[in-house]
């Protein structure tokens, strides 16, 4: 048994209260705040303040000023320090903004090496409306028809960003090569205009000082909060679901906040804590009717966890300074399905914001920083992401003493290093001397999915195709632990679609 809380005291009621403000949470409340519903939003964290230290390299990676001091543990039962962040926004505030939809044959059964990806409950089509507003919700910035994995689409809402001079002489020699460079698709705000985003090399895994990158609090949480039904707790971490005598409804959830225990009463439960902390909530919320955890009668909650296999890349020429300001706008897809002799999907490739002296330090300490700072002002950095599959090995737990456990074995891994040896041979073919390749492996929790898989099927699934739990009629899931499998792209542009459309469903069936 997890040691429990002090009993808390009864608070107040709302209609829906969201766990969570990131990509699910926050564009949930978004969603819901023009209908008149009461929303709480849950968050245990606080608001990222503008300061000087949002762009200090030094202070986001090798203080750590941004993320919680707190260790999850491994399969083995060694504590690491995980990729989260607990702030208003929750992870999205220190996104790279990178917002793909999925590839249409995401959404079926793909054959891997390693075995099959399966098929999702719902295909491209059904959630295409919903990435179409996602995409204008976060003013995603992007070019349809280069890249090969493409699908038929409506437009982007926003045009792509342009790859600064050098980075365009890159493309040119790619495309030379037969390859299918393509622009990133990016959420920023009003790049290169006045008041908008100024492109800077802050970007990926800092937040934004001057607000002008599309993640959660930005776009949905703070325009949210005009309304008056709208209220956001801060510093509240939830505890516990509790459920009516039935088990089949969330009657409360159990909050610490500011030192002190309370009950928040709601007609319906939006969880979006992350797929590892959303989790562990519905583990720890075990009961009477749920011995094995909040609407786990499935045996699945917590199983089935992905993250992604990526590879960091920095590829170096001595006498080369990379002039590159805003370096984070290419993708390449050439190696995302199986064909031109290749049996399986081996994943994707795309430029990383510029590494800087002190993260290079972070990952190599016994490196001096007057050697780190020279290095990375002659690399350009790229990142390799290969799809990594559902089993039920790899899994959530939370200890006795209630700290998060992460049990994760690789899978796959052979396309990966395949995938990264074509990005070596790639960037040597462009004329660099050598390449640095860096994984965070188990620590790398950034692109977690996959702990509360969504289906039509109790048997074989917890949520329903609109992240309902199977077995509590009011609790919803809106994160990325919904995902049967994880693809070969970011998630969080997924997260965002199918929040709205939940969102919708909750809109036409569930709120009066």
């Amino acid at each position: 048994m997890v040691a429990s809380a002090p009993d808390p005291s009864t608070s107040e009621h709302f209609d829906v209260v969201i766990v969570g403000s990131g990509a699910g949470g926050g564009t949930m409340a978004h969603a819901l705040s023009s209908t008149g519903a009461s929303v709480l939003i849950v968050e245990r964290g606080h608001a990222v303040p503008q300061e000087p230290e949002n762009w200090d390299p030094a202070a986001v990676w090798q203080q750590n000023r941004y993320r919680p001091d707190e260790r999850w543990l491994d399969g083995r039962g060694r504590p690491f320090l995980p990729f989260v962040h607990y702030v208003v926004g929750g992870n999205t505030k220190f996104w790279g903004s990178v917002l793909y939809r999925l590839r249409r044959d995401d959404f079926d059964e793909i054959e891997h090496v390693d075995g099959v990806s399966p098929a999702w409950p719902i295909d491209y089509d059904t959630l295409a409306p919903w990435y179409d507003e996602a995409e204008r919700l976060y003013q995603v910035h992007g070019q349809h028809g280069s890249d090969p994995t493409d699908a038929e689409r409506s437009p982007f809402p926003y045009p792509a960003v342009p790859h600064e001079p050098m980075i365009l002489g890159l493309v040119n020699k790619l495309e030379k090569e037969g390859l299918h460079p393509s622009h990133l698709p990016l959420g920023l705000v009003s790049p290169g205009l006045p008041g908008g985003c100024i492109l800077c090399s802050t970007c990926n895994s800092f937040p934004c000082r001057i607000r002008a990158k599309s993640d959660a609090d930005t776009m949905c949480v703070e325009p949210a909060l005009a309304s008056p039904t709208v209220e956001l707790w801060t510093g509240a971490r939830a505890h516990r679901l509790v459920t009516d005598d039935s088990g089949r409804r969330v009657t409360g959830v159990d909050i610490e906040r500011s030192g002190e225990q309370v009950r928040v009463h709601a007609d319906t439960v939006v969880v979006a804590c992350g797929a590892v902390n959303s989790a562990a909530l519905l583990l720890r919320s075990a009961n009477e009717r749920h011995p094995d955890g909040l609407g786990n009668s499935s045996g699945l909650v917590g199983k089935r966890y992905m993250a992604h296999l990526s590879t960091m890349m920095e590829a170096f020429h001595p006498f080369n300074v990379n002039p590159t300001v805003f370096q984070k706008t290419v993708s390449i897809n050439d190696f995302y399905r199986a064909g031109a002799g290749r049996e399986f999907p081996l994943g994707h490739i795309q430029s990383q914001g510029r590494a800087h002296g002190a993260i290079a330090q972070a990952v190599a300490p016994f490196l001096p920083r007057w050697a780190c700072d020279s290095f990375v002002s002659r690399g350009v950095d790229w990142l390799a992401m290969s799809e990594d599959l559902p089993r039920e090995s790899n899994r959530v737990t939370v200890e006795p003493d209630g700290r998060i456990r992460v049990t994760y074995r690789p899978n796959n891994v052979a396309p990966h290093a395949a995938l990264v040896i074509e990005t070596k041979k790639m960037l040597k073919r462009l004329g660099y001397w050598t390449v640095i390749t860096h994984s965070f492996k188990v620590q790398n929790t950034t692109h977690q999915c996959g702990t509360l898989v969504f289906g039509d099927d109790p048997k074989t699934s917890v949520l329903d195709p609109f992240c309902r739990s199977h077995d509590v009629e009011n609790l919803f899931v809106v994160d990325a632990s919904f995902f049967p499998s994880s693809a070969a792209v970011n998630p969080g542009l997924t997260i965002i679609a199918q929040a709205l459309r939940v969102a919708d469903h909750l809109v036409e069936h569930d709120l009066n």
